[in-house]
């Protein structure tokens, strides 16, 4: 692979254009203590109250600030979608390197499970097992699940950082920030975003075992299993390190779907009533739209989703090279 992704965002108009807006979206999240005076689930006695200076957006049905809910809401939205990616992203490396390395009735087996995960509807999947299964997560389980954030976030974060340079920086110091500040929400969204990790990486696995199996015929392959190299040591010091264009790539469109996928789980009232996002909000305001207030409360909430989904997508589209670089001629001339 000789697509360098740093070099795809930084040249394309659309990636400057979407990353520029993410920054926007992860700042809100970040700071979002100090940019609103009140806590996002605190009741005032002013209901329907209209945008004024201690209330940007005004009050919902119950005399919520409406701006706090929408800045606290980034970080809910940011934290489910860039950890699922991380998950999920992860899971896809390591299937499909191993599919493709160990091959035989491993990798068939490997193969059919993600024939069946993507043939089914994953909204499907999603509603049953949120509904079967308690999203929150206490004991051994949240230990589990911030082990594996904490393993995955680093592993991540080293690999930006010495292959992106300054533009792994910028991906990983929010990401960090976010984790940090978002610690509190984990045991609450633990569940949804182990139940989504499972069921979004079969795709990325597909692409990474596809391009492992080309990788792993190269004569440097070949001499390392001569010499009596593991699968373990071949993954982890040849082959994943070759595949990074294409798991950063799939590590975006993973962030874009899951934060689509929480929102619109959110929507439909399935997730925690305590934690706030952009989904549960239009939910609520969708209930009040007879009134005045969709303007300032539904508005602002569906624009806030739409311009993270947006942004996440132009990054998407100019890391494509990766995923198939008989792309880059054309999407180089469009910019």
């Amino acid at each position: 692979m000789h697509i360098d992704p740093k070099r795809e965002v930084v040249q394309s108009k659309g990636g400057r254009i979407g990353m520029a807006l993410l920054l926007v979206v992860f700042l809100l999240a970040i700071f979002a203590p100090l940019l609103s005076a009140y806590e996002p689930l605190t009741q005032t006695t002013q209901i329907f109250a209209a945008p004024s200076w201690n209330h940007p957006l005004g009050t919902n049905h119950v005399g919520q600030d409406i701006w706090s809910q929408l800045v606290y809401a980034a970080r809910t939205s940011l934290l489910v979608g860039l950890l699922v990616a991380v998950l999920s992203t992860t899971l896809s490396a390591l299937f499909g390197t191993s599919a493709a390395l160990i091959g035989g009735a491993y990798d068939r087996i490997v193969m059919r499970l993600v024939d069946a995960f993507i043939i089914i509807p994953i909204i499907i999947l999603l509603i049953l097992l949120s509904l079967y299964f308690n999203p929150d997560l206490s004991g051994g389980s949240l230990i589990g699940i911030k082990v594996s954030i904490i393993i995955a976030v680093a592993g991540i974060s080293l690999y930006a950082v010495r292959n992106l340079g300054w533009v792994g920086i910028f991906i990983v110091s929010p990401l960090i920030a976010l984790v940090l500040l978002s610690y509190d929400i984990i045991p609450s969204t633990g569940g949804l975003i182990i139940i989504l990790s499972l069921l979004c990486w079969q795709g990325g696995a597909r692409v990474v075992r596809a391009q492992a199996l080309s990788l792993k015929e190269n004569t440097y392959i070949s001499a390392t299993r001569g010499f009596g190299a593991s699968i373990w040591y071949i993954m982890r010091r040849h082959i994943i390190p070759d595949l990074g264009p294409i798991l950063v790539a799939d590590f975006v469109f993973c962030v874009r779907r899951a934060v689509f996928l929480q929102a619109g789980l959110a929507f439909i009232g399935i997730g925690d009533p305590n934690i706030v996002s952009w989904g549960s909000m239009i939910s609520d305001a969708r209930e009040w739209i007879f009134l005045d207030v969709w303007r300032w409360w539904l508005l602002p909430a569906g624009i806030a989703l739409s311009v993270t989904i947006v942004a996440i997508t132009l990054i998407g589209y100019a890391l494509e090279p990766a995923l198939d670089p008989r792309l880059r001629g054309e999407i180089s001339a469009q910019n």
